[in-house]
């Protein structure tokens, strides 16, 4: 029987189909594409070695340096490894080429993060907590301020008015008013 060769599009899309998680195991496959269940084990053992160029269309990712993994990325591989078993999670350090130290640094990195956003928004609570009582004590204060003006108002109102309201002059009383 003459040897079938497949694209490295099709090998890549099979592959990917393999090591998705909860994906169809290699005679699932098999049966359905019509390819050997070796052929695919072979494909998926190479490309978990790493033995074969790029396989896999994400082969860019996998060689990727830490420091060419973006904030956002890592977030993302941290979500993915969360949401794996052990087992699996092992083979998706393998797959996307980070070693457990690098998962592991990312992975108190984050929490750390998550623990320093929690302080600021205790802080940020405790600082609209002591800026409410300040503008409620000025508010108090404005309001005290308010009633002595108002009375103070009044208090020069009812000077004015007083030699009139009781019929007598001005200076009569010592008062003086305030037309000149």
């Amino acid at each position: 029987m003459p040897q079938r060769t497949y694209s490295e599009r099709f090998r890549a899309r099979v592959v990917q189909q393999l090591l998705a998680p909860n994906g169809k195991t290699a005679g699932e496959l098999a049966r359905e594409l019509g390819v050997s269940q070796s052929t695919l084990s072979r494909w998926r053992r190479r490309t978990m070695t790493g033995n074969v160029g790029a396989i896999m269309t994400k082969q860019r990712e996998v060689t990727k340096r830490e420091s060419e993994w973006s904030a956002e990325e890592k977030l993302e591989f941290l979500l993915e490894a969360m949401a794996c078993s052990e087992a699996d999670l092992g083979a998706l350090l393998r797959r996307r080429g980070v070693h457990e130290a690098t998962h592991q640094q990312w992975r108190q990195a984050a929490l750390t993060g998550l623990t320093g956003a929690e302080q600021a928004m205790k802080q940020s609570r405790k600082e609209r907590r002591e800026e409410q009582r300040r503008v409620r004590k000025l508010e108090q204060e404005l309001r005290r301020k308010d009633k002595a003006l108002a009375e103070t108002a009044a208090l020069l109102v009812l000077k004015k008015k007083l030699p009139s309201i009781l019929g007598v002059e001005d200076e009569s009383m010592g008062l003086k008013s305030g037309g000149g």
